[in-house]
């Protein structure tokens, strides 16, 4: 069973009850650039996925065949006990590596991202994360842990993380020292010195105190929210691209060969000493933290917002029929989301072009009706063209509105 597609209808219902919250209690934990953004890293991440979920699953298979010490049977309860406890426990090493060494956290930095903290950051997922963190998982299939049972104790996993990343729940008491709490998960997303590379647990909040990592949120250190690197930007591909682009220049720069290669393995920050010295990188001074800001008028927002629902929409069509699709298809419903996202990304950041590139991005809706159906994405339908052209109409009747309301202020 697909946990996760059931559930995301549970997390937009969730979401519009803590955007009530926030209305009642007169706090805004929200922004609407930056929960489109957040959203819009997990709809790439979740599309990413489909293509790319098959490099964990057949490794775990292989170690589970060849490698497995005893197999254990998917009926015993408690082999699914001690699947979700152990998983945790990989999970907080995958969690901690990610933090500690640059490729890792290359992958791992775009959930940290985001400088708000609400239920939207927590769908916000990384899309290169599948390149290495099969390897923390297969200890699971060394103790003979079935695939079944581990592919869904790792959904429940990614589940329990959703209700955590919130600010509406104050510290639980005593199950703060069981289990990862809304409170000690808001210290890990922290940019302070004093919250850094803490709390690494998904569910038990155990191993960060067994292996002592452990921070409480103090009262008197307010959390600022983001990464001492700041993203600066709206676009889900760059989120995921970042870090990886400076590793790559930092190595390129290195004028020795051995700086080049060990740069991606080495402890998070760590450049060779030649380019930290001739291209250093200057850290924000917190006590003049700003978050990072936009200029969009309302009607701009609205489109944008309304124009991500339709990629919301795709995104769970495939999730739906992931098993009937061909990769080709596959591919031609992913590459429709990223381009997508990005142009919604340039919109948000008000680039020069960005409503060329929105126009672009309507026009070539017209031979994605017509190659759709040649690749079985979806059956070929005189409904899907009056649909889609029909679309694109009103988006570019939306669009002109917007552009109209732009000129008006600005004149």
């Amino acid at each position: 069973m697909n946990f996760i597609l059931y559930a995301v209808p549970f997390f937009f219902v969730l979401i519009a009850v803590e955007l009530l919250a926030d209305r009642w209690r007169g706090v805004s934990h929200y922004r609407v650039a930056d929960a489109i953004n957040s959203l819009s890293t997990g709809v790439l991440s979740t599309t990413t996925g489909l293509l790319t979920k098959g490099v964990g699953l057949v490794t775990y298979a292989f170690a589970l065949e060849h490698l497995a010490v005893i197999h254990l049977s998917a009926d015993q309860a408690w082999v699914w006990v001690l699947a979700f406890v152990f998983y945790d426990f990989c999970y907080y090493w995958l969690h901690r590596m990610g933090h500690e060494r640059n490729i890792l956290w290359a992958a791992h930095s775009v959930h940290h991202q985001s400088e708000d903290y609400n239920l939207s950051t927590a769908l916000r997922q990384t899309s290169t994360g599948f390149v290495l963190s099969w390897i923390f998982y297969l200890p699971l299939a060394v103790a003979g842990v079935p695939l079944v049972v581990f592919v869904s104790v790792a959904a429940l996993n990614l589940l329990y993380q959703f209700w955590v990343h919130t600010q509406h729940i104050p510290k639980l008491g005593w199950l703060e020292w069981c289990f990862v709490t809304p409170s000690n998960h808001r210290a890990h997303h922290a940019q302070n010195p004093l919250y850094m590379d803490r709390n690494y647990g998904g569910v038990f909040i155990i191993w960060d105190r067994l292996f002592r990592t452990f921070q409480e949120e103090d009262a008197n250190e307010p959390v600022i929210f983001g990464v001492t690197t700041p993203l600066a930007s709206w676009n889900p591909l760059w989120a995921n691209l970042q870090f990886y682009a400076q590793l790559w220049a930092d190595a390129r720069r290195a004028e020795r060969w051995r700086d080049k290669l060990r740069i991606w393995f080495m402890p998070t920050g760590w450049r060779p000493a030649d380019v930290a010295a001739r291209y250093p990188l200057n850290k924000p001074d917190l006590s003049q933290f700003r978050k990072f800001e936009v200029p969009l008028d309302g009607r701009q927002q609205w489109y944008v917002a309304l124009q991500f629902c339709t990629y919301i929409a795709l995104g769970s069509y495939l999730m739906n029929l992931e098993n009937s699709l061909s990769v080709a298809a596959l591919v031609l419903g992913w590459g429709t989301v990223a381009l997508g996202l990005f142009v919604l990304g340039v919109a948000l950041e008000n680039r020069p072009w960005a409503l060329r590139l929105e126009l672009l991005r309507l026009v070539l809706n017209l031979p994605l009706v017509w190659l759709a159906p040649l690749v079985g994405l979806w059956p070929a339908s005189p409904v899907a063209w009056v649909g889609l052209l029909s679309y694109s109409l009103l988006s570019g009747i939306g669009l002109y509105c917007c552009r109209s309301r732009v000129t008006r202020l600005a004149s």
